[in-house]
This record gives C-alpha cells, sequence and structure tokens, in this order.
C-alpha cells in the first residue's frame, strides 16, 4: 500500500510518497497553504491511489500542543472524511532541522542558498519513521 506523508507547516506543506509496498518514504513536492489544500491532496490520494496518509504531529519540546498541530489534526480529520483513507500522525520533532543537514547534490553548487525541498525531505522522514515502526499496521 502506497503512504501519502505529509509535513504540515504555517505557509508551505511538505508532501512526501512511499514506495508500492509501503516501507520508504521519499520527497514529493512542496505546496502551498491555501483553501484549496484539502481538495488538491485528495486529489493526489485518487491519482497516486495511497491508501493512507501520516501527518506529522508538531509539539512543543515540553510535549504540548501548538497551534500548528491543531491546524494538522483539522487537516487530518477532513482528509479522512474526504478521502476515505486512515490518516495517522507521526512526531516531528527535529524533522526539518535533520532535512536540513542531510547532504543533497544540489548544495555542492548552491552552497549558501538552503535547500528547496527541505519541507518535501521532512515529510519523507516523517513518513519513513512511521513506516519503520513494525507495529504500523
Amino acid at each position: 500500500m502506497r503512504y501519502l506523508g505529509v509535513d504540515y507547516g504555517s505557509k508551505k506543506i511538505g508532501l512526501a510518497l512511499s514506495d508500492e509496498a509501503g516501507t520508504m518514504g521519499f520527497p514529493h513536492a512542496i505546496v502551498s497553504r491555501t483553501p484549496r489544500l484539502v481538495d488538491d491532496l485528495c486529489s493526489l490520494i485518487a491519482r497516486k491511489n495511497v491508501g493512507a496518509v501520516v501527518i506529522g504531529e508538531s509539539r512543543t519540546l515540553s510535549d504540548g500542543e501548538n497551534p500548528i498541530a491543531r491546524d494538522s489534526r483539522t487537516l487530518g480529520n477532513l482528509i479522512a472524511e474526504r478521502a476515505g483513507v486512515p490518516v495517522f500522525f507521526e512526531s516531528e520533532v527535529f524533522t526539518t532541522s535533520e532535512a536540513r543537514r542531510a547532504p543533497a547534490k544540489e548544495e555542492k553548487s548552491r552552497a549558501a542558498k538552503p535547500r528547496a525541498n527541505v519541507d518535501a525531505s521532512a515529510a519523507a522522514l516523517i513518513l519513513t519513521s512511521y513506516l519503520s515502526r513494525a507495529d504500523h499496521e
């Protein structure tokens, strides 16, 4: 089964897709947070034959909820309702920082610029973390 990973942010949303076997996440795209976000994600879910969605669970370092966490829960509920697929939440602690540190080929030519696909890479880390646990099914 294919999974969609989501790194939900205040302005941008990183997306990752798993392989067909659902064993590992790969960066897919970065989309803007717009009023059409849920419709666009449901369309992607249908086009890519996604069977489940994994959304990064944003928490404070003291494990409290923040505004992004509330918004991502709302997004997850809307996706589950409209796309009819299960939605799971996975800790995203430090995934963006980890994605920024990961070496990439394009960085060699743009050493001073941050990676353009950091949000999609963070989504892939969230998704792979979820998929690596034996109890995810």
